[in-house]
């Protein structure tokens, strides 16, 4: 376990932010340990726990405990007759490197995760999804400490509460379980899923046949879409897509539709509809728009981000203007996939 003082908080937006004390633990021991300093002894420090810094926007520096779990390794727990596939994962691996462990070894279902950013833990919390893919689809159980007990409980996956990008430790539990190993139910049979995005356009694109491709084609693909949409943070800081697609039902999207004969849309089932964000924001002529040195990407109108020098509270600002134009005219509401932390200065 090591341990800082007033320690900067790595995160893609390039947004500096320092932590009160930030604490990195290798294993459950650890973590247990953590526990019992900052939570079991009763000292007050709130607690934040981040994996690569991925998904989060600062606002201010962090007066508490920043937790990151370097708890790592990539294990084959067990294979059935019908080719079903358990692997653990400790939640500080990278989530492309435990992709790219699975296709290497001929373990199927996570091709369209690829080139997501991020660590295993936070992936189990938000649910990341990408070209018809979700991380929902193929976790079975999340392990995880209780940071108000220092109890050790598996979820299973149907206790984790997904949907999109959502879970009950973004949403009700929020801080208050640690994520130390996920468990993924994947195949040795390849069933490729291309109905999603362009997938198909692409492959052909690259002269592959769809109905030939292989899983490293399709991994391949997947990280070759994805790099010409969105910005390296390494030389625009960002967190990707920065606004969940709205969900509405489908009489809202066919009172939409007649005014926007072109408005796309996605069936989100139970009588839902998803409307593309990046659609809606760019109609409102925001991409490629800057606000001080934040703003809408001009590829990608779904990602805020940092021209150089922006704060957080300049980010949020972008994000509220946004919101407000795309409510005005659309009168649907946009909600951050991003973790915003910190006070909001009015």
């Amino acid at each position: 376990m090591t341990e800082y003082i007033d320690y900067p908080v790595t995160n893609t937006f390039g947004i500096p932010a320092k932590a009160a004390r930030f604490v990195e633990y290798a294993d459950v021991d650890e973590l247990r340990r953590v526990w019992e300093n900052f939570v079991g002894s009763g000292r007050p420090e709130e607690i934040l726990h981040v994996g690569a810094g991925s998904n989060l926007l600062f606002l201010s520096d962090f007066e508490g405990v920043v937790l990151h779990s370097a708890i790592r390794g990539i294990d084959v727990c067990a294979e059935a007759a019908d080719g079903k596939v358990c692997v653990r994962a400790g939640a500080g691996v990278v989530w492309d490197e435990l992709v790219d462990y699975c296709v290497g070894r001929g373990i199927h279902g996570l091709e369209n995760l690829s080139g997501i950013p991020g660590e295993v833990g936070a992936a189990a919390v938000q649910n990341i999804g990408a070209y018809g893919a979700e991380a929902k689809d193929v976790i079975s159980t999340v392990e995880a400490v209780d940071l108000h007990d220092g109890s050790m409980r598996v979820f299973e996956v149907t206790e984790c509460g997904y949907g999109y990008r959502q879970s009950v430790f973004k949403g009700k539990w929020r801080g208050r379980y640690a994520v130390t190993q996920v468990c993924l139910t994947l195949s040795r049979r390849f069933d490729p899923n291309l109905e999603y995005g362009g997938v198909r356009e692409a492959l052909r694109a690259g002269g592959i046949v769809p109905e030939a491709v292989t899983p490293r084609q399709l991994r391949d693909t997947i990280v070759s879409i994805r790099q010409a949409k969105l910005p390296d943070p390494m030389f625009e800081g960002n967190a990707g897509s920065f606004f969940k697609n709205p969900i509405v039902d489908r009489a809202v999207y066919a009172r939409l539709h007649a005014i926007f004969p072109d408005m796309p849309c996605y069936d989100a089932g139970d009588g839902r509809v998803k409307i593309p964000a990046a659609w809606l924001i760019e109609r409102c002529g925001w991409k490629g728009r800057a606000l001080g040195h934040a703003a809408v990407h001009d590829r990608q109108a779904l990602v805020l981000v940092n021209r150089g020098g922006a704060t957080g509270q300049d980010v949020l600002r972008l994000c509220r203007a946004v919101q407000a134009d795309v409510r005005e005219r659309f009168g649907v509401e946009l909600f951050p996939e991003v973790n915003i932390v910190g006070k909001v200065k009015e």
